[in-house]
């Protein structure tokens, strides 16, 4: 027997993510602006995790931003706003590392964190940050946006352009390898 659950009412965040784009796709500039200001640093963060550069992250993120200003119109559920972002990020994402493959064989260092941490902390945020990087690009983007930016399943699917099956296959196949390279000890450590 299939439960009812009733919808959720919408996060005041998110009507207000909404009515901005809203009146930004009617032209209103500063909506814009303040669309960009709420959801630039999450998908600057989503990108950088796609590029694995600091440098990349910054292009893709600028192209994305782009190209979301061209096409906020064709957006024809304001509610929509997030998984079209996030999908905009994976198309243009996919674009950016077809040519960063193309360019060169090899990826620039990815820098090391901010000294005068404790040195356990390195460890572990240097060791999240190899076994982030260890990912396919695809399964990369689906557990940034599921871990980091809380996305449902189907939003998700909805900014990869791909069945919800397979959104839950790149997750599961994710989170495996993650748990994998962060729970190995080196041979001899009874830890």
């Amino acid at each position: 027997m299939t439960r009812y659950r009733a919808p959720l009412p919408p996060r005041p965040d998110a009507v207000l993510d909404e009515l901005l784009v809203i009146m930004a796709s009617e032209g209103d500039a500063r909506a814009f602006e303040r669309l960009h200001q709420r959801w630039h640093l999450r998908l600057a963060r989503a990108a950088r995790r796609y590029t694995g550069s600091a440098e990349s992250a910054r292009d893709l993120s600028q192209d994305c931003w782009l190209a979301i200003w061209k096409g906020l119109g064709r957006l024809r559920d304001p509610a929509r706003f997030r998984a079209y972002a996030f999908g905009v990020l994976h198309r243009r994402g996919a674009d950016h590392l077809r040519r960063a493959i193309k360019e060169s064989a090899h990826r620039a260092p990815v820098e090391d964190a901010p000294e005068g941490r404790e040195p356990a902390r390195q460890d572990e945020q240097r060791s999240l940050k190899q076994a982030f990087e260890s990912l396919p690009p695809d399964q990369r983007l689906a557990a940034h946006l599921h871990f980091v930016e809380g996305l449902t399943l189907s939003e998700i699917a909805e900014a990869q352009s791909i069945p919800t099956g397979t959104a839950k296959s790149r997750l599961f196949h994710a989170r495996r390898k993650l748990k994998a390279a962060l729970t190995d000890t080196p041979e001899g450590d009874d830890a």
